[in-house]
C-alpha cells in the first residue's frame, strides 16, 4: 500500500462528509420504534440529485415510503381538478371576476404564452397557481425534478411500498374552500407578486435554502409566505399549514403505532416553526432529533 492509500471505509466516509446536504432530516422515536421525516420541495433541478447518503440510507432502512400523495397518480388528480378547480359546463371565470381583475389576468396569461379562451373554466385559485408554476419553470425550477419523484424511484428500487398521508381530492378541496371573493383576492395578490417578481423570489428563496440545508434561510422563506394580512398569507398559515400539520402529525403517529419504520417525505414548510410537524410530535411525547 502506498503512503497515500487510504482504507475504503475512510474514503467512503470522506465522500459522504463532502456530499451536499439538502432539505431537513429528522429522526422520530417512540416506544422503540423509529421513523424519519424529510422536508421536500415540489419543484427542483437535476443538479439536486442524488440526495445525500444519509437520506437514501434512511429510506433504505425504512419499511415504507410515505408522501403527501402519489404524484404519479394522474387519474385521481384529474378527478379532483374537475371537482374543485373547474367551473361546471356552461360557466366561466369571466362570470366570477371584476372587469379589472379579468384584464390583469389576461395580461398575465399573455406574458406566460397562454390564452384565457383555453382556460376560462379554471377557477381563480387554480389559474394563480398555474401561473406561478409556469414562472418557476421558466426560471429552471421544474416540477418533474421535484423531490417526490426521486424518492419514488429510490423506493421502487428497494421494493418499498408507498403510503399517502392525504389525497388529491383533499388537497385541491382546501383551495376550493375559499369563496368567490377570497379566490378573486387570492388571484389579484398573486398576479401582483408575479408582476413585481416577489412570487419568484419567495419560492426560489425557499428552494435555494432547501438546496443548502440553510435553516435560517428556510425559516425566513416561511415567514415571507405567512406574514402580513393578505388572503394568500392567511390561507398558507391557517389552512395549508395550520390545518394540515396537526393532521399529518396524527397520521405519522398512527403509522408508528402500527409498528412501521417509515420514511416520511412532506413539503419542507410543514417541518418548520413552532407549529411544524416535528414540534407537534414532540408535544405528543415523541423523541425528535434533527439530523441536519
Amino acid at each position: 500500500m502506498s503512503a497515500h492509500a487510504q482504507p475504503a471505509g475512510a474514503i467512503a466516509a470522506a465522500m459522504e462528509a463532502a456530499a451536499p446536504r439538502r432539505g431537513a432530516l429528522f429522526k422520530v422515536q417512540h416506544d422503540g420504534r423509529t421513523s424519519y421525516l424529510f422536508g421536500t420541495v415540489h419543484a427542483g433541478k437535476q443538479a439536486f440529485f442524488p440526495l445525500e447518503p444519509q437520506v437514501t440510507r434512511a429510506l433504505a432502512d425504512s419499511n415504507a415510503l410515505v408522501l403527501e400523495l402519489d404524484v404519479r397518480a394522474s387519474e385521481p388528480f384529474q378527478e379532483a381538478l374537475a371537482a374543485h378547480g373547474r367551473y361546471p359546463k356552461g360557466d366561466s371565470i369571466r362570470n366570477h371576476l371584476s372587469r379589472e381583475t379579468l384584464a390583469l389576468l389576461q395580461q398575465a396569461l399573455a406574458r406566460a404564452g397562454m390564452s384565457l379562451d383555453n382556460l376560462e373554466q379554471y377557477r381563480p385559485w387554480l389559474l394563480a397557481n398555474l401561473l406561478i408554476g409556469a414562472e418557476m419553470e421558466r426560471h429552471g425550477y421544474m416540477r418533474s425534478q421535484g423531490v417526490e419523484q426521486f424518492l419514488l424511484k429510490e423506493a421502487a428500487q428497494h421494493s418499498k411500498p408507498l403510503r399517502e398521508l392525504e389525497s388529491a381530492d383533499y388537497q385541491l378541496g382546501l383551495f376550493a374552500s375559499m369563496n368567490d371573493a377570497q379566490q378573486e383576492t387570492y388571484l389579484r395578490e398573486n398576479l401582483a407578486e408575479l408582476a413585481s417578481g416577489v412570487a419568484l423570489k419567495k419560492t426560489a428563496s425557499l428552494i435555494d435554502a432547501w438546496s443548502k440545508a440553510d435553516a435560517p434561510g428556510m425559516n425566513e422563506a416561511l415567514q415571507s409566505m405567512i406574514r402580513g394580512d393578505s388572503v394568500s398569507a392567511a390561507f398558507m398559515d391557517r389552512t395549508l399549514l395550520g390545518k394540515r400539520n396537526p393532521e399529518m402529525a396524527a397520521s405519522i403517529e398512527n403509522i408508528m403505532k402500527a409498528d412501521q419504520t417509515a420514511f416520511v417525505g412532506v413539503g419542507l414548510l410543514h417541518l418548520l416553526g413552532a407549529q411544524g410537524v416535528p414540534e407537534l410530535l414532540r408535544q405528543r411525547g415523541y423523541q425528535v432529533e434533527q439530523i441536519y
